[in-house]
């Protein structure tokens, strides 16, 4: 399941030649993941720590720029699930311009079920597992810059 929001790159966000920093990438599309799962799936981070006393914590990101992105521009940002197991997940996330859907960016987000008692990994529940597997969306490049040469293609 893809899941989309809109968000309007803001001018602090900007170098001087007025295009998205680099790192602000990440935070845009992570923050707009976070309003998916709040929205569509009915999860919080914080409620989750309080209840079970774990969180996913971000052990790699994979990012590749395709395309600048510019001060004041509308963007839909959209995010999807595409690896689980029993202790990490991977989403895939792509900033795409709002109008004529050229992908700017697309970044690759491995996160691990972490105890914050024990300062471990943790299995996650059986239950968790199987509510995420019907979120779970295939695509076709397993490697990440497969992925992105493949987005690539589909801008020009």
């Amino acid at each position: 399941m893809e899941l989309f929001s809109k968000a309007k790159i803001r001018f602090t966000d900007c170098d001087p030649m007025g295009h998205l920093n680099n790192s602000r990438y990440i935070d845009y599309m992570l923050n707009a993941r976070e309003d998916h799962m709040a929205e569509h799936y009915e999860f919080t981070h914080e409620e989750y720590a309080h209840k079970t006393g774990c969180v996913w914590i971000v052990i790699q990101n994979e990012i590749a720029y395709l395309k600048e992105v510019k001060y004041n521009k509308e963007v839909i940002i959209s995010s999807k699930l595409i690896e689980l197991s029993d202790r990490t997940c991977k989403i895939e996330l792509l900033m795409k311009d709002l109008d004529t859907e050229k992908i700017y960016a697309v970044l690759w987000c491995t996160f691990i079920h972490f105890n914050l008692k024990s300062r471990k990994s943790e299995v996650m529940g059986e239950d968790i597992i199987q509510a995420n597997q019907k979120f779970l969306t295939k695509v076709e490049q397993t490697d990440f810059q497969s992925r992105a040469n493949y987005l690539r293609t589909l801008n020009k």
